[in-house]
């Protein structure tokens, strides 16, 4: 196998949960442009919409399918579409997420202010949002015999990232997802589909932006902090996570599985010393 087959992904089917977000979207154009072919799913469907159109300007091979990853119902018709376009599929990213207020404790809250239902619609969201689609779509990489799943962690999930207990506490449960799958699909079916996660650091959208800027574009203390703890002083773009994303679906990543891949300009490696 040559160096440029090692990573080869044209004609790779790949699926995008969170699709038409900044992150998902992102991936989806990169792995466009490297011969792949995307279905993107995404709760809204004028948001799926117009990421199809975007899209479609660097590739056709584009389907955009609206609907709930919280629905197995919905899954499982995606799931239909997909394989009735392309015969198969070869790749899982689940890159839909998020937080919401109520489970970030405020500067001037505590613990105790927690808003229980918020913290089990983020946690349903980041974990079950997750769970679900491996599911559904790693039962076709099953009886394939062949596919990747990889799930999206964060900073938050091994350190206590103040403020941040809902979605810290959901991706923590994202890791150990990620390493009982990989587990259990090595063991029962050939080692044949893979199960990993990226970890992303601090990268600035739509959801963190009122976090860690202000209006004027300056940091606010949350966003000095964090840069701080960061040996390579910055946020993170978005187009970073595309290389690791690319070596985890390819052949050059055929006995990586169960890990979870740091992207984060240093801040799980720095002590702050």
């Amino acid at each position: 196998m040559g160096k440029g087959e090692l990573f080869d992904i044209t004609e790779k089917i790949i699926v995008i949960t969170g699709g038409a977000g900044a992150l998902g979207g992102s991936m989806a154009a990169y792995l466009l442009t490297q011969g792949a072919k995307i279905a993107i799913l995404d709760l809204f469907p004028e948001s799926v919409e117009n990421r199809v159109i975007e899209l479609k300007k660097i590739n056709p091979e584009v389907l955009g399918i609206p609907g709930s990853v919280l629905d197995k119902d919905h899954l499982e018709k995606a799931k239909s579409k997909i394989i009735a376009k392309w015969g198969k599929i070869d790749v899982l990213i689940n890159a839909a997420g998020g937080n919401m207020p109520g489970a970030t404790i405020g500067e001037d809250q505590t613990i105790f202010d927690l808003n229980m239902e918020d913290f089990k619609k983020v946690s349903e969201l980041n974990l079950n949002g997750s769970v679900l689609p491996s599911i559904v779509f790693g039962e076709v990489m099953a009886k394939q015999r062949a596919g990747s799943i990889i799930n999206i962690s964060s900073m938050t999930a091994t350190q206590a990232v103040t403020r941040v207990v809902g979605y810290s506490a959901s991706k923590a449960a994202i890791d150990i997802f990620t390493k009982w799958m990989a587990t259990e699909m090595a063991l029962k079916f050939e080692g044949s589909v893979r199960v990993n996660a990226i970890a992303p650091g601090f990268f600035i959208g739509n959801q963190n932006r009122a976090l860690l800027t202000k209006p004027d574009g300056s940091y606010t203390d949350r966003g000095n902090t964090i840069i701080e703890n960061t040996p390579m002083k910055r946020f993170g773009e978005a187009n970073e996570l595309n290389g690791a994303i690319h070596w985890l679906i390819s052949d050059a990543a055929s006995f990586v599985t169960g890990t979870i891949v740091p992207i984060d300009g240093g801040f799980s490696a720095f002590s702050g010393v």
